[in-house]
């Protein structure tokens, strides 16, 4: 780590994207992630990198799916109705067990919707905006500095797993400078080792000669008990990611909390000031913020419903999404309540704090 550098959200995270090994990226420009796209095209070249700015959205995914296959880190961003178009081809990578990361900065929502930022694009990210059976891994950061840390995090992830990972970062996230700490860059020796195992990872045995592999990068099957096979094989995966992946912060979280609150993003902070002016008033209300929105942290949830806890409270920018995935984890013990604001307008911690005042 070195000295800090004030940056924006979306300059951080493609700085930090570079660092950790990112050699490929291809885009199409879309506010309010544009400084990301600037970002890559002027750094790119610096560390013998390609920066391609596609004709479009559906072409920039395409292109992330054959360098995949390349063994190279690739990545892609994009805000909420580009990340629409990007579906098909995030299904075909999952489908191909391919490791990329791609990031949404999220805007108001739906259609072209707005500029500002928002949490509408939730269920899209978690419950699977394309088709088919597939999940991705979907990291959500709270200050720019952990939308930084996450560029590596996914990278890691999507080798570790072989997995599409998003980073669902929204558009204040993005335009907001912070103060960031960067891990140093990859060496050449080291990107070129994580090359070669990506190139192991697609090997497949050749059933017809068993001693013999061919390298096959593929999301058609055309028979259907090979692609039941496949399937299953991707849904175990998935389970082990669950089992191994789940990651979640817990805010003035004690045995005295009267009530349980669940935020995530950008949310999650403007909540954080709520819970700090209760606490002074002799209020004790704990947060749950979870960031890996999926896997979900269905059981850290769960274990906070204590006898003394009335209520939970979930917080987020938009009609009710994450709010389902609560409930869940509630099953039904106690009431939810939900505060949402939508268009890209953000709650105040003044409204945060009334909200958890009424069922205390």
């Amino acid at each position: 780590m070195g000295e800090k550098v004030l940056m924006k959200g979306n300059e951080a995270v493609a700085e930090a994207a570079i660092r950790a090994g990112c050699r490929l990226y291809f885009a199409y420009p879309i506010t309010p992630q544009s400084e990301l796209i600037e970002y890559m095209s002027r750094m790119m070249p610096k560390v013998n990198g390609t920066f391609v700015q596609a004709e479009s959205e559906i072409a920039a995914i395409n292109m992330v799916y054959g360098a995949a296959g390349c063994g190279k880190r690739v990545m892609t961003s994009s805000s909420s109705p580009g990340i629409s178009l990007k579906m098909e081809g995030i299904s075909y990578i999952a489908g191909a067990e391919l490791p990329a990361v791609i990031i949404n900065v999220q805007r108001g929502g739906p259609g072209l919707g707005d500029i500002q930022p928002a949490q509408g694009d939730y269920f899209q990210a978690t419950k699977g905006g394309g088709h088919g059976d597939y999940r991705l891994i979907v990291l959500a950061p709270s200050t720019v500095q952990e939308f930084a840390d996450m560029a590596g995090s996914a990278f890691e992830l999507a080798d570790k797993y072989r997995n599409p990972v998003m980073i669902l970062s929204d558009g204040l996230l993005g335009q907001m400078m912070e103060p960031v700490d960067f891990k140093p860059h990859k060496t050449e020796e080291e990107l070129e080792e994580l090359g070669k195992q990506h190139y192991d990872w697609c090997m497949h045995p050749n059933e017809d000669e068993p001693n013999h592999h061919h390298h096959e990068i593929n999301s058609l099957e055309i028979d259907p008990l090979v692609l039941e096979k496949h399937v299953i094989h991707l849904g175990e995966k998935y389970d082990e990611i669950e089992k191994n992946e789940i990651r979640y912060e817990e805010y003035n979280i004690s045995d005295d909390n009267d009530v349980l609150v669940v935020a995530f993003g950008t949310a999650a902070r403007i909540v954080k000031s709520a819970i700090d002016e209760l606490q002074e008033e002799g209020k004790s209300v704990g947060m749950i913020r979870p960031i890996t929105v999926w896997p979900y942290p269905y059981k850290a949830i769960a274990d906070r419903i204590t006898s003394k806890i009335k209520k939970v409270v979930v917080f987020e920018l938009n009609l009710g999404q994450m709010v389902e995935d609560v409930k869940l984890a509630v099953n039904g013990k106690i009431p939810v309540e939900f505060l949402g604001k939508v268009g890209g307008i953000l709650f105040t911690p003044e409204e945060a704090k009334t909200k958890i005042l009424e069922n205390i």
